[in-house]
């Protein structure tokens, strides 16, 4: 098999599980109106710019009263570009607040950014 159709089927199999991963938004989803204090940006993946891998990429967050954030959970995006969303978002902080907020976050991918 040439490195080509090596590559050719992990992409097809990575597109599958994709699939497999990405289900609707939850109903109910509200938009964070709470202020964002520190943004930190997710480093796009080198196997995903190699294999030119673009798209959007969910996650529902909970974030704590002291502006932490406390749960993630990966709604939609190719599994390639999620880990990189996840590890970003885990280190954003937000203004404190008197309850936890919910909501979901999207990530933009495109090696041409």
């Amino acid at each position: 098999m040439s490195d080509r159709s090596l590559r050719r089927w992990i992409a097809v199999g990575l597109l599958a599980a994709g699939v497999a991963i990405q289900s609707p938004s939850a109903s109910g989803q509200e938009e964070i109106t709470r202020k964002l204090k520190n943004k930190v940006a997710p480093t796009y993946p080198d196997l995903a710019r190699r294999m030119n891998i673009t798209g959007v990429v969910k996650i529902q967050v909970t974030i704590a009263n002291n502006g932490t954030v406390k749960t993630t959970k990966l709604v939609g995006g190719h599994p390639v570009l999620a880990n990189a969303a996840l590890e970003a978002l885990k280190k954003w902080k937000y203004e404190p607040s008197s309850e936890e907020t919910t909501g979901v976050v999207e990530f933009h991918f495109d090696p041409i950014q």
